[in-house]
């Protein structure tokens, strides 16, 4: 038997319908190993993209099950996501980028109908200098979002059609069909 077939049937059906999803072409979703110590069931995708200003974003979200339930949770499922993303400097040093980058989250959330409660998360922005012989850019500017929410059902689908939106937003791709002037479609 795997490990999978003994899990409780909740956690089966949650674990399904992530793996039902259907990512943009521009981006790669795949499973992760998930963390061992926060629930006695979990699962974990990866997600990557690269936006139209060649911004790449990558993020995870990680299901977590507890049959018995934590308190802070409000439920026996509990999922987490953190996103991280280059930005420009001129972005990086808009005051207004913490409260954006929540919006995204929360309105990738409405947007999918994805039924939850107990929502929390931080966003935090940092700059790095770059000194010496270490390659890469002189200065490099991240957007990092993590959040974590108890969906009140196994049916995941509009969560993780939530959590790729995020990573639509945080990239800075166009909505489905959609082309910027100047970019073509899947570039």
């Amino acid at each position: 038997m795997t490990a999978m077939t003994q899990a409780p049937e909740l956690f089966r059906e949650a674990v399904a319908a992530l793996q039902a999803l259907q990512a943009r072409p521009e981006m790669t979703v795949e499973p992760v190993r998930a963390p061992q110590r926060l629930a006695p069931w979990a699962h974990a995708l990866s997600c990557e993209t690269t936006g139209p200003a060649d911004v790449l974003a990558t993020g995870r979200l990680v299901l977590l099950h507890d049959p018995d339930g934590q308190e802070n949770w409000q439920g026996t499922l509990r999922l987490v996501v953190y996103v991280r993303a280059e930005l420009d400097r001129e972005l990086a040093t808009d005051p207004f980028l913490p409260t954006v980058g929540w919006s995204w989250l929360t309105d990738a959330l409405e947007h999918s109908g994805a039924a939850f409660t107990a929502l929390g998360g931080t966003v935090t922005e940092t700059s790095s200098a770059r000194f010496g012989e270490i390659s890469g850019p002189a200065r490099s500017d991240d957007l990092e979002l993590r959040a974590s929410w108890t969906p009140l059902d196994s049916h995941l689908g509009p969560h993780g059609e939530a959590f790729l939106q995020l990573m639509s937003s945080v990239a800075g791709l166009p909505p489905v069909g959609v082309t910027l002037f100047g970019h073509r479609q899947g570039s």
